[in-house]
């Protein structure tokens, strides 16, 4: 890409709401009052971004207090380096030893409904820390100490955050993997983290069905002779087997164990966590997230991006699984030190009906939403007599996150969930950034569907073009971070050199997120997609996320995914992938009808060359499109890319079997 070929952006969204009156009285006040407020503390954020963080840094509990910010060797960053604390510290036991260890840390909720209805735990910050030091004696029974790296494969019960936590408190780190991936999933991050113990569930309930998590681990210990133990939690009640020597009780071996276990000193820049998350080629990448940095930027960002105040009655709910980094950051490590409820939920959106999260809503009297445009879209096509049904006057910030939101489904959240009075926070970020990078502050931020607006506090985003020159508003290009941040990770576990090349090689001293971007005339990121998936269409540069909208804006229309394909005319061509509202046929005159409104609604030059209708597309685990999946078949060609976090296999093969 280069500035003879700027990516053309001609998607207008002109619908820009302020911040709803009394929204900052309703949530107790306002971190950031106002776009004045927020422009003179992002100003000084990045002139002076040592004093900004550091007294940011100084909001937690240290055992030795830093007294350097930042070492910064591009790509290297060593922040806090000099001081130690420990981040189960900071997210538990400073808040029973500040007095407040009867507050309400987690709200559990299970997914079967019984005739009491559903399974609700709720679990105290000191419950937290009776459970975090019982369970990490434990790991210290089997062996682990400071520096081992723990895998957990887990469903979405309570203990899966007390094992997170344990580790951090014993100065383990952990590599959670995302329960509904494959035994060959499991054995590659394993083997890639050299872990010697995996926690896991018998099972895991999804819509009224338990996934198999013992069995899958025992598929994959089966190829991982150097596991030594695997601690198994009883949950489902489904059939498994327990190998003798190895495998152990969770309950058994933790009624044992002492309560007492002190929090583990640990340097700011030890090993927090690794993530897994996948390429389009090669072996997944291990992120590499530090202690201290990870925790300051997660734990500000929460506050700010939420408006989280303790003591307000605020019930935060993020609709995340902890095996994705959005579960990390903001179910646990950014929302814990900031000490509001937190709300865990078990299964799927629609077990038993397609009501149940707005029913969770209402009882718990959720006040913070915070889910992925994926889920929002299903929503739609649900229909809003769900919503409906159901009392979500608490509701006072939503959010969105894991891929652009289309504006039409944006105002949909905003009218029908929201009832037009909670901003919308629409966060862009990265498993690799560790926390949110461009996102409204909901007290101060004019929001516009579809866009992720401007960057957060110290975050130093830019569109660049290949040579690294910042481009005016308006011409597309790279998206880029100038400056180091807190959270950014450290490296690619065991492969400095994809490390190098992958997030720092195409433009000199500055990270690159993979993303293309564009800047309106109010100075707004709009994300267009991953560069791979911008399409050159006869010379002219389109972003796919602007001819999805343009799909999406179709009352018939609930979901779009657009690639390229090769054209012998065109060079590449435009297929899309589109999903219906419920209800609506598919026909050929359909397909004209929606070639003719993204025409319209774009231009000629966006109009889809093939247009596909599908029931469902093929997603992640988290709900984001694999689009690099749709590119093979829309062009006619076998695949053999990397499926393994692929949700469902089916979908896949139907694309391929159904003719166009």
């Amino acid at each position: 890409m280069n500035d003879d070929a700027g990516i053309e952006s001609v998607l207008r969204e002109d619908r820009v709401f302020p911040p709803p009156a009394g929204f900052s009285e309703s949530v107790g006040g306002a971190w950031i009052a106002s776009m004045a407020d927020y422009e003179s503390r992002y100003r000084r954020s990045i002139d002076d971004p040592e004093s900004f963080w550091g007294e940011a840094a100084r909001e937690y509990r240290w055992m030795k207090p830093f007294t350097t910010v930042l070492e910064w060797n591009c790509p290297d960053a060593r922040w806090f380096a000099d001081g130690t604390l420990n981040l189960c510290d900071n997210c538990v036991d400073r808040h029973v030893d500040e007095g407040h260890g009867d507050d309400t840390a987690i709200i559990w909720e299970g997914e079967p409904v019984g005739a009491d209805g559903p399974e609700v735990l709720r679990l105290s910050y000191r419950d937290l820390q009776r459970e975090t030091a019982k369970f990490g004696n434990a790991l210290k029974a089997l062996g682990v100490g400071k520096g081992d790296i723990v895998t957990i494969y887990m469903g979405m019960v309570p203990e899966v955050a007390i094992a997170m936590l344990a580790c951090a408190r014993i100065g383990a780190a952990h590599s959670v993997i995302f329960g509904g991936f494959s035994a060959s999933a499991i054995v590659d991050r394993v083997n890639d983290a050299d872990s010697k113990v995996i926690l896991t569930c018998d099972g895991a309930w999804r819509r009224g069905s338990v996934v198999p998590l013992k069995a899958n681990v025992d598929e994959a210990c089966a190829k991982l002779p150097d596991v030594e133990h695997v601690v198994m939690l009883e949950r489902c009640g489904n059939d498994v087997e327990l190998t003798e020597g190895r495998d152990h009780d969770w309950a058994t071996l933790v009624s044992t164990q002492s309560e007492d276990c002190p929090c583990e000193e640990m340097a700011a820049e030890d090993l927090l966590f690794l993530l897994y998350t996948s390429g389009s080629t090669g072996k997944p990448k291990g992120i590499v997230h530090t202690t201290a940095g990870y925790l300051v930027h997660a734990a500000l960002t929460a506050k700010n991006t939420f408006n989280l105040r303790p003591g307000r009655d605020h019930v935060y709910w993020c609709t995340a699984d902890v095996g994705w980094i959005t579960g990390h950051s903001y179910i646990l490590y950014g929302i814990l030190p900031n000490r509001v409820p937190c709300l865990m939920y078990e299964g799927a959106p629609n077990a038993p009906d397609e009501a149940r999260f707005w029913d969770i809503v209402e009882r718990h009297r959720v006040t913070h939403f915070y889910t992925a445009p994926t889920a929002i879209r299903a929503f739609m096509k649900w229909g809003d007599a769900h919503p409906a049904k159901h009392d979500l006057s608490s509701l006072k910030v939503l959010g969105t996150v894991g891929e652009p939101i289309n504006p039409e489904a944006w105002i949909w959240y905003h009218e029908v969930i929201g009832g037009e009075r909670c901003p919308i926070v629409d966060t862009w970020w990265q498993t690799e950034t560790g926390g949110h990078m461009i996102t409204p502050q909901p007290a101060a931020t004019p929001t516009v569907p579809g866009s992720c607006t401007l960057p957060a506090l110290g975050i130093d985003a830019a569109i660049v073009d290949d040579d690294g020159n910042e481009l005016p508003n308006g011409r597309g290009g790279l998206l880029v971070i100038r400056k180091p941040w807190p959270s950014m990770l450290r490296g690619i576990h065991g492969d400095r050199d994809r490390y190098v090349e992958t997030y720092w090689s195409r433009v000199e001293g500055m990270y690159t997120a993979g993303d293309a971007a564009n800047r309106d005339d109010r100075g707004y990121f709009w994300i267009m997609g991953r560069i791979d998936d911008v399409i050159n269409v006869s010379g002219h540069r389109l972003g796919t996320m602007e001819v999805e909208s343009a799909l999406v804006s179709h009352p018939d229309v609930v979901e779009a995914a657009v690639v390229g394909f090769p054209h012998e005319i065109k060079g590449t061509g435009i297929a899309a992938f589109v999903t219906l509202a419920s209800g609506v046929e598919a026909h050929d005159e359909l397909k004209s009808t929606l070639r003719a409104h993204t025409g319209h609604e774009i231009g000629a030059i966006a109009k889809p060359d093939m247009i596909r209708f599908t029931n469902a597309l093929p997603k992640t685990r988290s709900g984001k499109i694999m689009r690099r999946l749709l590119r093979d078949i829309a062009a006619g060609r076998d695949s053999d890319q990397d499926t393994t976090t692929l949700e469902d296999l089916s979908v896949l093969a139907k694309l391929r079997d159904d003719e166009d």
